[in-house]
């Protein structure tokens, strides 16, 4: 057994992984079962659940894969009973289901609103509401894992119940986080920024500051886009004996634009908080407003 391995502990463990399929879900169930984590997950995308359960099955991993919607509270209920049914225990539990659509605040209705906060909030205090009194009972400790977003934690015009929703899971995170404590179980988030998946690409409409690579290097300051493996990676590091003390807290695998805020990196002149005077020039000769672009930036 390696260095990893004995500290890690997570081989024999068993992780519940909402939407766990496909993208970034996919990468954590993987990375998971790479480490000898039991897997039950659930994914409403029935082809990448297929996918799934033939690359587990190759993995020679244990797993309950299940075809349904993380949203209806029946469906994780059914999982969590099927898994206390074969192993008896939950040591981790990560929600991945997130999604949403761009549009003005004005122009969304309270079923939008509602959609939103099914897709992104709801679901979560479900699972962990099942979740947390099988690790309390367990007597092992836990870890929960709730994957936001960088938009939990700056504005975000277009997206603001997105965002809202996305903010409310990190702060129901920290609450809970101090709520389960002395029984062992952390609670921390995962908040990346652009790691480009086919569901991010219909999110945005495949356009977005991030859409060339020029855009890229401007946005991100390590100049590339996020790997769901940078992700993944965060969420391992959670799930495992090495972050037995690190609770309430959240990953930001960002290549640095949380930390940047507003500060890009633009060719040519470097790092600065504002469209520099050859950007707003060239605008101004195509016709477009420079002070809008300045503002934008």
């Amino acid at each position: 057994m390696g260095w990893f391995e004995d500290r890690g502990g997570l081989a024999g463990s068993v992780a519940v992984v909402t939407g766990g399929a496909g993208g970034i879900g996919g990468a954590v169930t993987t990375d998971l079962a790479a480490n000898g984590v039991r897997l039950a997950v659930v994914d409403i995308d029935k082809d990448a659940i297929d996918a799934l359960q033939a690359a587990l099955d190759e993995q020679g991993a244990e797993a309950i894969v299940h075809h349904g919607d993380a949203r209806d509270p029946d469906v994780l209920a059914a999982l969590f009973a099927a898994v206390d049914e074969r192993w008896g225990r939950v040591d981790t539990l990560v929600n991945v289901v997130g999604g949403t659509f761009r549009a003005p605040f004005v122009e969304t209705s309270p079923n939008g609103w509602n959609a939103l906060l099914r897709m992104n909030l709801m679901h979560v205090l479900h699972a962990c509401s099942l979740a947390a009194p099988r690790m309390q009972a367990g007597g092992r400790g836990g870890s929960i894992i709730n994957l936001t977003t960088i938009e939990a934690h700056r504005a975000a015009p277009g997206f603001a119940v997105y965002s809202a929703a996305k903010a409310a899971v990190e702060q129901f995170g920290r609450t809970l986080a101090v709520e389960l404590a002395p029984d062992r179980i952390r609670v921390n988030n995962v908040a990346p920024d652009y790691t480009p998946t086919p569901n991010m690409t219909k999110m945005t409409g495949g356009d977005g500051a991030y859409s060339t690579e020029v855009g890229i290097r401007v946005g991100i300051p390590m100049g590339r886009a996020g790997e769901v493996a940078d992700v993944s990676g965060c969420v391992v590091f959670l799930a495992s004996g090495l972050s037995t003390y690190v609770t309430g807290s959240t990953l930001h695998p960002d290549g640095g634009t949380y930390a940047s805020s507003g500060w890009l990196n633009w060719p040519g002149t470097g790092f600065s908080n504002h469209a520099p005077s050859y950007v707003l020039a060239n605008l101004g000769a195509t016709g477009a407003d420079p002070s809008a672009a300045g503002e934008a930036s």
